[in-house]
């Protein structure tokens, strides 16, 4: 349910039908004539120097048309997002089980499959690394020239002797928080179609969150200029982050311009796993104080991530939690440490909700245990510390000022669930072995990359010869319903139909650069764009239309199908957009290009808007086998005005389940620097009939008078506080505390035996 009831709103997705059906080409179904089956070689060790690579066996098969190793790549041999740091193809050294060393280009799958066991490789394996805190010792292998360290942060107000503010402190809590690798599980795997064109240029299908940095990035790889090569982005089966870094670009550009034919890449769910970027691991250590009635006076964090074997967005990831780490509250004494690094394990990377999970799920442990301690309620505790609306950032930075946290506060306790937090954990009558609990958390999240990091964004709209109002933006589908918010926008801008419109996305030679689809930041800038076109746009049709019919174009306004006479947008339009369309001497557009708004000063990252929302959640614990089931979930988001209701609900809905496997169910083991779970059969993602069987969305709306930042977006605050949501339900269940993630059933189990030994003793 959602406090926006305009009918109107509530649209069926433009691309919903095709998805659902199974029409929709996503771009790793697309095929050319005479394409080429491409394959990469991955390493087999996590960690060795390579003494040879001999690939003449597999050149000498025939069908086989190019084998490429790091000796053929004619520009820079490297990528990465942030900076190049990881190898297209290794040359001394690999380190870890993801790396690549060749690539394969033939007739047929298969037989690329099979050219790649000819490949002899000779490798001298190297000491393993695979435990950050192992990775800072003295006298550890480094894993890179800098060291095995990729990136520090720290973050202090305060007194500096924290440790004499906690001696003041009448209660204090301590605890150790660790964190799963989680993986994305999109449905597409990274692939893509690669064509070499008659003019020397390239054309890229493949899926990306940033198609023109996949052309900046793929420009450097191949050593020709950017306008050389041609990104299309979208459609995507999902992404989450995962696809937000290159992964097989560089391997089927760098095979199309090589051999002069199409290269189809589409990675196998076992390949996926073994070369895409996880969410981080972390291990979060909090400590964190307060006075008799429940004042927070100090709090100390220390977080321990790896970040795998390469940079990626490791050091924004690592600020993102840093920044979050104080939740939204006002604490007087903080001191914050984290460290990003290096291992043997998988590429750890960007992932929804980007490090905000990791220490959210920790700092609203921590006011659980500590309302605990004062035999306080949680959620009066939260209120007494709740950050005010003219409060700096977590950093001391200006931001936004919102009602946002109180309001989510307040509006939490008119959720259904909320007065099941006071009655019994006991479950039904008849299985006396099950126990229900409520739980609730509160959380903020910035959006957008932050401050001192490139944010921008530009969008175009015009008015075609066919009469279409187009509008051109360099963002991507993956499954967000970007189509629908942006017709939802252009209609409430134009008051025009959805017939009216054409939107054109992810073609970098048909679209303005508009940033990355991330850091819930692209319905912001879509709708910053369209105030800023509006006006220009709006101007020159009502111009043109009034010289067509005579009318002045103060009386004029757009409308359905064209331009009407003010105030009756509704009935027929004295000229049609197709007419306007024909009758401009030139065309009627307007372009815009734009920064993310940022905090005026600060440091590097600090985020200038935030969102909040509260979870409340409901779980029954089975106490014979452990097993947590989530039975209902409520949330309430301040993130300003909903574009687009369904879309808002799909995004908090989606996020909720994927938190839910973070919390309940998936963790991507690694063992001595190998993944132990290499498909769906055994990574266990949540169901359908794992899901709530009711999840209930709240919106609030409102913004303060003279904010001019309109909506936030829902992508990611849905995802980061259900986990402590959860764990603070299972707590009042079973009386059991859960400080690491996924929630294990045997740790359930033993900690139940423990708890009735401990009460049978007294």
């Amino acid at each position: 349910m959602l406090l926006n009831r305009n009918a109107k709103k509530w649209i069926i997705r433009p691309d919903g039908k095709e998805k659902v059906t199974g029409e929709l080409r996503y771009l790793t179904d697309l095929t050319a004539p005479s394409m080429l089956h491409g394959k990469v070689l991955r390493s087999q060790y996590p960690h060795a120097w390579i003494l040879s690579i001999d690939t003449s066996k597999a050149k000498q098969l025939p069908g086989v048309r190019v084998v490429l190793t790091a000796d053929d790549v004619p520009g820079l041999n490297l990528f990465g997002i942030a900076f190049p740091h990881q190898p297209v193809f290794c040359q001394d050294r690999v380190r870890y089980i993801g790396d690549a060393l060749a690539s394969v280009a033939a007739d047929t799958e298969e037989l690329a499959e099979y050219a790649l066991s000819l490949i002899e490789v000779v490798y001298e394996p190297l000491p393993l690394v695979d435990d950050p805190e192992t990775a800072l010792e003295s006298g550890t292998i480094m894993l890179h020239p800098e060291g095995n360290l990729l990136h520090q942060t720290s973050l202090q107000h305060g007194d500096t002797n924290i440790d004499a503010v906690f001696a003041t402190c009448a209660h204090v809590v301590e605890e150790t928080y660790l964190t799963p690798r989680q993986m994305h599980t999109y449905m597409e795997t990274e692939g893509g179609l690669f064509i070499p064109e008659d003019n020397g240029r390239l054309t890229v299908y493949s899926p990306t969150q940033h198609g023109y940095k996949d052309r900046f990035q793929l420009a450097r790889i191949l050593g020709i200029p950017e306008d050389q090569i041609r990104v299309v982005s979208s459609p995507i089966g999902g992404s989450f982050g995962g696809k937000d870094e290159l992964n097989v670009q560089p391997f089927g550009a760098l095979m199309a311009r090589k051999t002069g034919k199409p290269i189809k890449m589409h990675n196998s769910r076992r390949e996926s796993v073994i070369s895409g970027i996880k969410r981080h691991p972390m291990r979060i250590t909090m400590k964190t104080g307060t006075d008799a009635h429940g004042k927070l006076i100090a709090h100390q964090v220390r977080i321990l991530a790896d970040t795998g074997a390469y940079a990626t967005l490791g050091c924004e990831v690592l600020n993102f939690a840093t920044e979050h780490a104080i939740g939204p509250y006002t604490i007087p004494h903080v001191d914050v440490e984290g460290k990003s690094v290096y291992t043997n394990n998988g590429v750890s990377g960007e992932f929804r909700g980007f490090g905000g999970n990791q220490v959210i799920f920790a700092v609203e442990s921590q006011i659980e245990r500590l309302a605990e301690k004062l035999g306080m309620d949680a959620w009066a505790l939260r209120k007494l510390n709740l950050r005010q609306p003219t409060d700096p950032g977590p950093m001391g930075q200006q931001i936004v000022a919102t009602e946002g946290a109180a309001q989510v506060w307040a509006k939490a306790q008119e959720s259904p669930l909320w007065a099941k937090r006071a009655s019994s954990a006991r479950g039904p009558e008849q299985e006396p072995w099950l126990r229900r609990g409520v739980g609730a958390a509160l959380v903020m999240h910035g959006a957008g990359l932050g401050l001192g990091i490139p944010d921008h964004s530009g969008g175009r709209i015009e008015l075609t010869p066919e009469g279409k109002i187009q509008a051109s933006f360099g963002f991507e589908e993956f499954g967000q319903g970007l189509y629908a918010a942006l017709t939802l926008m252009l209609q409430d801008c134009f008051g025009c139909a959805a017939d009216d419109i054409r939107i054109v996305i992810g073609d970098t030679d048909r679209v303005p650069s508009s940033g990355s689809s991330t850091a819930s930041r692209a319905t912001t800038m879509m709708w910053r764009a369209l105030q800023r076109l509006k006006p220009a746009f709006v101007l020159a049709l009502l111009e043109q239309a009034s010289l067509r019919c005579g009318v002045p174009a103060a009386e004029l306004a757009t409308g359905a199908g064209g331009i009407h006479h003010k105030g009756d947008e509704s009935g027929e339009p004295v000229v049609t957009y197709a007419e306007a369309a024909a009758a401009a001497a030139t065309p009627i557009l307007a372009h815009t290009e734009f920064d993310y708004p940022t905090t005026p000063e600060g440091r590097v990252g600090a985020h200038y808007l935030y969102s909040y929302a509260a979870a409340i959640v409901e779980v029954e614990v089975n106490m014979l086998t452990g097993r947590v089931k989530v039975l209902q979930t409520d949330h309430v988001i301040a993130a300003g005005p909903v574009i687009n209701p369904m879309g808002f609900l799909g995004q908090i809905e989606g996020g909720s389940v994927m938190a839910l496997g973070y919390t309940l169910t998936e963790d991507a083991v690694m063992k001595e620097g190998r993944y132990l779970r290499h498909n769906l059969d055994t990574y266990l993602v949540p169901t359908f009939s794992d899901s709530p069987l009711r999840i209930q969305v709240e919106a609030i709306e409102e913004l303060p008078e003279g904010d001019t930042f309109g909506p936030r977006g829902v992508g990611e605050i849905g995802s980061v506080g259900l986990a402590p949501a959860i764990t603070a339900a299972v707590r009042q269940a079973t009386g059991i505390w859960v400080n690491k993630l996924p929630i294990s059933p045997e740790d359930i189990v033993q900690s139940i035996d423990w708890l009735e030994g401990v009460e049978a003793s007294d």
